[in-house]
């Protein structure tokens, strides 16, 4: 949250923004592999899946004032399970679960300096997308029960507000410490929820179908929880930048169309990185301007089961490729974690994760001259 980085864009504070020439055109995208692996007291399974992570970019308005403009995922469902049974008098009988969609955030931020070493900024956020989650029971044994299904849509299309500032003390030798905060306060949506539960029966070709419950889409609040930050950062200009972040959601208090859901509880995230440069500016070895990332994370996450929180724990490594005869940068990262437990029932994930993102630095607005 208190990286000012003049060569990458910075997503989780707003008031980052200013850390840019007044020339400069930045421009990033990003993609995400996963490779999981559930384990529990009967069995284990994998699965591997790759997402679009992010899209984004930034330039400068004035000499005080600059921009940024992107578009990332914010939250997704994606599943697919059955559950066989034997039920004494009925036989067997199979369930799906099954859910898709994707909520995403388009945002456009603005960050200001007022005063020197000050920047503060704010983010209008766009909310959209859809989700659905879906549930079938089948009585395989039983010809003459009738099945259930049911069927969930949740649609979501919104605005919202976050800010951020970041405060620089300047030392010596191209040294600085930067201070940094960011809040959301508690945004309100406006979301669409609708569900149709009905049963049916086949006999050869006929089906014979009943609706049990529908509702169209009704109007309805999301109140979603207050989010707090904060975060330090030690810079040695081109050379080291360490950082250090503490991140808080109080999900607890949160609403979805009035009721406060089951399962779930405050999240606190804390995680530090590093990033060193042997020699930014050489001109005779390319390895020396690699820059080398490491760091780690462990999360409280919003998910409460019985007296288990379930918390994620995760170590990444990665590298800046700077291109050549550019300050453009291939960024390539690899985390390893795990997530959960498998105590009382509960689910164990380990997993390994690859992230790559191109930034594409540019300059602007230059007038050639020529003699």
């Amino acid at each position: 949250m208190a990286s000012r980085s003049h060569y990458q864009i910075n997503l989780s504070n707003p008031a980052s923004y200013t850390a840019i020439d007044s020339l400069t055109f930045m421009f990033e995208f990003g993609i995400d592999s996963k490779y999981s692996k559930f384990t529990n007291e009967i069995g284990s399974a994998t699965s591997v899946d790759a997402n679009f992570q992010y899209m984004a970019m930034k330039f400068q308005i004035t000499n005080w004032m600059a921009t940024s403009i992107g578009l990332l995922p914010f939250s997704d469902i994606g599943y697919a399970i059955q559950v066989n049974e034997e039920i004494d008098n009925v036989g067997a009988v199979l369930t799906k679960y099954f859910g898709a969609g994707t909520v995403s955030n388009a945002y456009i931020g603005v960050a200001v300096e007022p005063f020197k070493n000050v920047s503060i900024g704010a983010n209008l956020n766009y909310m959209f997308g859809k989700l659905n989650k879906n549930a079938e029971v089948y009585f395989l044994d039983s010809p003459d029960f009738y099945g259930v299904q049911k069927y969930a849509d949740f649609r979501l299309r919104d605005f919202g507000l976050d800010f951020g500032a970041q405060v620089t003390l300047p030392l010596k030798n191209k040294k600085h410490i930067i201070f940094a905060a960011v809040i959301e306060n508690k945004p309100e949506y406006t979301s669409l929820f609708s569900d149709i539960t009905q049963k049916n029966l086949s006999y050869g070709n006929t089906i014979d179908r009943d609706t049990l419950h529908y509702s169209d889409e009704k109007r309805g609040n999301i109140n979603m929880p207050l989010t707090l930050g904060g975060g330090v950062s030690f810079v040695k200009e081109d050379v080291l930048e360490v950082n250090v972040d503490y991140f808080h959601q109080g999900w607890s208090s949160s609403t979805f169309f009035g009721e406060k859901p089951a399962n779930i509880t405050d999240l606190n995230k804390f995680a530090v990185g590093a990033e060193w440069i042997p020699n930014k500016h050489s001109i005779r070895s390319y390895m020396s301007k690699i820059a080398f990332r490491t760091g780690f994370k462990y999360e409280e996450t919003y998910l409460l089961f019985g007296d288990h929180h379930i918390n994620d724990f995760g170590i990444s490594f990665g590298v800046g490729l700077p291109v050549y005869r550019s300050n453009s940068t291939v960024n390539i990262a690899a985390e390893f974690g795990k997530r959960g437990t498998m105590e009382d029932g509960l689910i164990l994930e380990k997993y390994a994760r690859l992230n790559l993102s191109l930034n594409l630095y540019d300059l602007w607005f230059v007038k050639r001259r020529f003699d």
